[in-house]
């Protein structure tokens, strides 16, 4: 499986969020999409599930114009959005309930995927709690579950670790390596940790414009592999131009 994005951009009147980007993504490990924030990552994760679209260029799932046939990526996808949205009223275990009925999943399956995902998120204990009472972090484990239910092809996640405490980026990035090496995983970021154990490939954006595309290996050959040096030194390079 793969996803291409060929020579996309995206302008807000005179503002641009993305300049020409190109890239191939396919299965077999974790790509890493970094960045600061406002370097137009939200945007690219926003155009690869269709809910926008680009001013210029296209993307492709296995020779697909997701554009023109946005089921072509709808049907494998899961996304989890930087801003997730729950239903405050609505328990954990109703939330994903509700989200497994909108995937069409079987309710047998659907019991055993939430009660799964529940557990690997710590959730268990407060599964029949409502929403409206969970922590910021809390709701985005609940957001990360709804987005993984129904076995997803293709999982997109914006900034999935923000709120989680350390046990539980581990247990994120562990599920997402799994996922990986059969599925079409990317994540986006702008913490360079998310990325360093767990990304075979990373794309660093500022600006809407791509400044590195290629292994961790690759991206920290002049900084003798820390990833953290290596980004201030793309940064850095990138203020002075």
């Amino acid at each position: 499986m793969i996803l291409s994005i060929k020579d996309v951009a995206k302008n807000y009147g005179a503002a641009t969020a993305l300049s020409g980007l190109s890239l191939d993504i396919s299965s077999g490990g974790v790509f890493g999409i970094v960045g600061p924030n406002g370097a137009g990552k939200s945007t690219l994760m926003k155009i690869l599930a269709t809910l926008i679209k680009p001013s210029k260029g296209s993307c492709f799932l296995d020779g697909q114009d997701i554009q023109k046939n946005p089921n072509a990526i709808r049907k494998v996808l899961g996304y989890l959005p930087q801003d997730v949205t729950v239903y405050p009223n609505l328990t954990a275990t109703e939330f994903l309930d509700y989200i497994a009925s909108l995937k069409s999943l079987k309710s047998s399956d659907a019991r055993k995927q939430i009660n799964t995902l529940l557990e690997i998120f710590n959730l268990t204990p407060y599964a029949k709690r409502r929403l409206s009472e969970y922590s910021g972090g809390m709701r985005q484990r609940v957001g990360i579950s709804a987005a993984l239910l129904g076995d997803p092809k293709v999982v997109i996640v914006d900034e999935p670790s923000v709120g989680l405490d350390p046990v539980e980026r581990i247990n994120l990035r562990n599920l997402l390596v799994g996922m990986a090496k059969t599925r079409i995983v990317l994540l986006s970021t702008h913490i360079i940790s998310d990325i360093e154990t767990t990304a075979n490939q990373l794309a660093l954006i500022q600006k809407g414009e791509m400044l590195f595309h290629g292994s961790p290996a690759e991206f920290t050959q002049n900084t003798s592999g820390d990833m953290e040096s290596a980004y201030l030194a793309y940064m850095g390079q990138r203020a002075l131009t």
